[in-house]
């Protein structure tokens, strides 16, 4: 199994979902009262204030240059680019994960000394900073951050890298590529061919044959049926 199937994995089993059903922060002290909700963007659902504290929380900047560079690396080396889909940059998942930690704030400060221990952890090893050094170099941290001794499972890199994983793949697999690596339809209805014709029989049953070309065609399932044209 490579790297994007076993993230793959990660989320259908509930790792990513866990944290992402977790990530959005709302007032919980004013009630919503009917109305509230925001139709103008399809699919929003917002409620005024909450769609006022995402503007506000847009118009903010949490990471530095350097830090978002740290992180658009690292979230390329956990998905990275293949022949089936984008990397986790080019999916947004840097910015996800700059929303994330503004949104809730108990990520800040383990996302920032994760970023600076991968730093010092750099500079010890190789003189120069993460974003610096080459990516043979970058690997060999991630491998010892990815890959701890049993003794080392809670230190500061693992834990680190731990946490980013786990933002990565949560950014990656909501935003639309994500999605359809998944091949998340949501709610699509399927096509019903209807009762199965050994059912009917062994009931006596069986189908109006001018009502079945029409309630049973699939291409017109998405259409409302008039039922008014038929005697039932």
């Amino acid at each position: 199994m490579d790297r994007r199937e076993s993230l793959k994995a990660l989320v259908l089993g509930g790792v990513g979902s866990s944290l992402f059903l977790s990530s959005c922060v709302t007032d919980k002290k004013s009630p919503i009262a009917a109305g509230d909700i925001i139709e103008e963007r399809e699919g929003y659902g917002r409620t005024p204030a909450e769609e006022e504290r995402d503007e506000d929380l847009y118009s903010e900047t949490f990471f530095s240059e350097e830090e978002m560079a740290t992180i658009s690396i690292l979230s390329d080396i956990i998905i990275p680019e293949d022949e089936e889909s984008v990397s986790a940059t080019e999916a947004g998942v840097p910015e996800f994960i700059e929303f994330i930690v503004k949104d809730i704030p108990e990520h800040q400060i383990p996302m920032r000394g994760g970023l600076m221990w991968i730093n010092r952890e750099s500079n010890k090893r190789f003189e120069a900073a993460f974003n610096e050094i080459s990516k043979e170099n970058q690997m060999e941290i991630i491998d010892h951050m990815a890959y701890p001794r049993a003794f080392e499972e809670n230190s500061p890199g693992p834990v680190f890298f731990r946490n980013i994983r786990n933002l990565v793949v949560t950014g990656y697999f909501t935003s639309e590529p994500g999605f359809k690596y998944l091949d998340y339809r949501g709610n699509t209805p399927n096509v019903w061919d209807g009762v199965p014709a050994h059912v009917l029989e062994k009931h006596g049953m069986k189908y109006d044959e001018d009502l079945l070309k029409v309630a049973m065609d699939p291409a017109t399932r998405n259409e409302v049926m008039d039922w008014n044209n038929y005697d039932i």
